[in-house]
């Protein structure tokens, strides 16, 4: 699977470990910034990573920032994107099997490089249900990216 990962200068240390997991876990790892601890706007790296997404270069991606919250907010502002911030390991793979999330937001002021590769995992090796129930859901959502 390819994946683009983001993060703003509070993430961006805990996004080394996130992009070492994606590798050892076998996917493609595309790092649209931040790559030091200079001041960046998480909205500007938002764009970029969900750019990569809806131009069908990556499958999944991943934004680490302080909390989580600003990046899910930001990413979610895109048409076609449903991000959620996931602290714990079964919010990360039912938000993909119920919710068909394609942004995992996570906050390195709130977690750990140990959990982070655990939601990474989770997060990745989850598929979005067949379930009925789950995809007119999905459907719905996709309903109200249309209105607007």
């Amino acid at each position: 699977m390819r994946v683009v990962i983001g993060s703003d200068h509070a993430g961006w240390i805990l996004k080394q470990t996130v992009m070492e997991q994606v590798r050892a876990l076998g996917h493609e790892v595309t790092d649209v910034g931040s790559h030091d601890d200079k001041p960046v706007d998480f909205p500007v790296i938002a764009r970029e990573l969900t750019g990569k997404l809806k131009a069908g270069e990556a499958e999944r991606g991943i934004m680490v920032c302080g909390t989580g919250v600003g990046a899910s907010i930001a990413a979610n502002k895109v048409k076609g994107i449903r991000a959620a911030v996931c602290h714990d390991v079964h919010s990360a793979h039912q938000s993909v099997e119920h919710d068909d999330v394609n942004v995992m937001c996570i906050g390195a002021q709130i977690i750990g490089p140990w959990l982070a590769k655990d939601l990474v995992a989770s997060y990745l090796q989850a598929e979005f249900s067949t379930d009925e129930d789950c995809r007119r859901r999905v459907e719905m959502l996709h309903a109200m990216d249309a209105e607007g």
